[in-house]
């Protein structure tokens, strides 16, 4: 399933000393930006390196310089040995396992530690920083297994698969250059890595001093996939609220619950943009005057899942801001260990333990799992003939005969079943490793895993819930619905997701409606007459 870029979105991104934006992170990692290293960042790399330089033949143990890793720390490291220390390290740590992790998350992670190395903190040479920005210019991206990383001491084995790569071995996929028309389009080849680079001309490194330990310290993975995941709820909770503004109407619901001075009265940010949002795709409904004489309507109130909308969709909203709190110190950090201080010191230190990046890739699982719940409970109330309110049971063109949307809600059931599980966090288990010297680690790296899963699922739920809330409205003609609403059904219906009519073949039509939920074409169809929405 494609994204597509947003206007605006940057071609070109420049890795400074200074942190990364999201959206630039994005740019790379899913749409090919070409990447270039700055003039400061270089200068802060040479300068840093000469420390390390000068503490190659130091009597004295240098962690990860002249001594062993882990628990392993306490071994010094002969002075003709300690290049070969790096490869070895490198090498023993591109220990993952199973399934390759995908494209967008490795470019992701490799550019976030490009950017860790620009800080100039981490006493790399300036051709080493620089072969990541040419692997990601080339197309190159290092074949990262889904397992392997405890999310402390940095997300070592995807980190260190990198590694390997640039040191010339292991296997990549080479794909397209960054910047190619067809970037997203192509799918890499896989190459041994050494082919690969020759083919692009980067000569592989040979890493000195500290390098290799320098590049697998960080949390890289799990941040990239935070901002990725990130970036996709920017535009599934504004859907969630299209849709679920079309399930209100479609139920017959009303909007007066969503007036901006009862938001007002429980003053939460992301409910209160919520319900401004299912305000403006619900403006001018045919559908919502036609039940507003009160002699006509007996009903009080409207189901949780309808009135309660606001609620619990902007708790996710106000969730998502705390994530992204974190994830801007987290990009504004240097992570390493040890790590060339200001004052040119090299420290050790815990800053590469996952745990507050791990923390909000748990919590947003939680509501990630409670929007697709809701959704799916809005689109169930269209299916039963005694709650839907006069339409046909399951939205059947011929009830008995056809079974209507029926399945359809059993596909969301089982993946918010599914979503349900991956609720549960990661953060709060620990394996101890490396002889129990690492006992304590924050698996952040499996919090993010299952948040992308959790992603993808909430995705496949809206589209059920969009293309049900379609069919409902248009049997409720010859009543016909809000502009805003009426735009999404009609880019259903150019995209080739039929309307009412007997049962056909659903599954492309799901396909079809998470691919306009996630693209943010559902969005962009609703704002095409509600206005910019939250």
């Amino acid at each position: 399933m494609s994204r597509l870029p947003l206007p605006g979105m940057p071609t070109e991104v420049v890795v400074d000393v200074g942190p990364l934006s999201p959206l630039e992170v994005v740019a790379v990692a899913r749409h090919g930006a070409r990447v270039r290293l700055s003039v400061a960042a270089v200068e802060a790399i040479g300068q840093t390196r000469k420390i390390i330089e000068d503490l190659a033949d130091d009597a004295e143990a240098h962690y990860g310089i002249s001594t062993g890793f882990g628990a392993l720390a306490t071994t010094s490291i002969p002075l003709e040995k300690r290049a070969q220390l790096q490869r070895s390290l490198i090498r023993s740590h591109a220990a993952g396992s199973g399934p390759e992790v995908e494209r967008e998350v490795v470019r992701a992670l490799m550019l976030l530690r490009l950017s860790t190395l620009a800080t100039g903190r981490t006493g790399v040479r300036v051709e080493t920083a620089q072969v990541y920005a040419d692997l990601l210019n080339a197309g190159i991206t290092p074949v990262v297994r889904e397992h392997g990383s405890l999310g402390c001491s940095g997300d070592l084995a995807p980190l260190a698969h990198c590694a390997l790569a640039v040191m010339g071995e292991g296997t990549v996929r080479l794909g397209p250059p960054a910047g190619a028309d067809d970037w997203a389009e192509q799918e890499p080849g896989l190459l041994p890595a050494a082919e690969a680079l020759a083919r692009a001309g980067i000569p592989p490194v040979e890493l000195a001093e500290k390098e290799g330990l320098a590049l697998i310290n960080g949390t890289d993975g799990m941040l990239g996939m935070l901002l990725l995941a990130l970036h996709d709820l920017d535009t599934l909770l504004t859907t969630a609220d299209v849709a679920a503004a079309m399930s209100v109407e479609g139920q017959l619901g009303t909007d007066d619950v969503f007036a901006a001075d009862l938001q007002e009265l429980r003053p939460h940010p992301g409910q209160g943009a919520s319900a401004a949002n299912v305000r403006a795709v619900m403006a001018h409904s045919p559908i919502r005057d036609s039940h507003r004489d009160p002699t006509a309507c007996t009903r009080v109130q409207d189901a949780y899942s309808l009135r309660c909308s606001p609620q619990v969709h902007g708790s996710a909203r106000d969730t998502c801001e705390h994530a992204r709190l974190v994830a801007s110190r987290e990009l504004a950090s240097a992570i390493d260990n040890p790590v060339v201080t200001l004052d040119g010191r090299v420290e050790s230190n815990g800053n590469f333990h996952g745990a507050p990046v791990a923390h909000v890739l748990d919590f947003l699982a939680v509501v990630v799992a409670d929007v697709a719940s809701i959704s799916e409970r809005r689109t169930d109330r269209f299916l039963d003939v005694a709650r839907n309110h006069g339409l046909p049971p399951f939205l059947a063109d011929d009830p008995g005969t056809d079974s209507g949307l029926m399945i359809a809600q059993y596909t969301q059931a089982a993946i918010v079943s599914e979503l349900k599980r991956l609720a549960n966090p990661a953060s709060v288990d620990s394996i101890p490793s490396s002889a129990m010297q690492e006992d304590h680690v924050s698996m952040g790296w499996g919090a993010a895993r299952k948040l992308r899963r959790a992603v993808d699922g909430l995705a496949r739920v809206l589209a059920v819930e969009v293309l049900t809330a379609a069919r409902a409205l248009d049997l409720r003609a010859p009543l016909t619905p809000a502009p805003a609403s009426g735009a999404v059904v009609a880019l259903l219906r150019e995209s080739g997701i039929e309307g009412p009519g007997p049962d056909r073949h659903l599954s492309p039509e799901i396909e079809t409606a998470v691919d306009l939920v996630l693209d943010g074409r559902v969005r962009a169809a609703a704002e095409t007459t509600a206005g910019p929405l939250h």
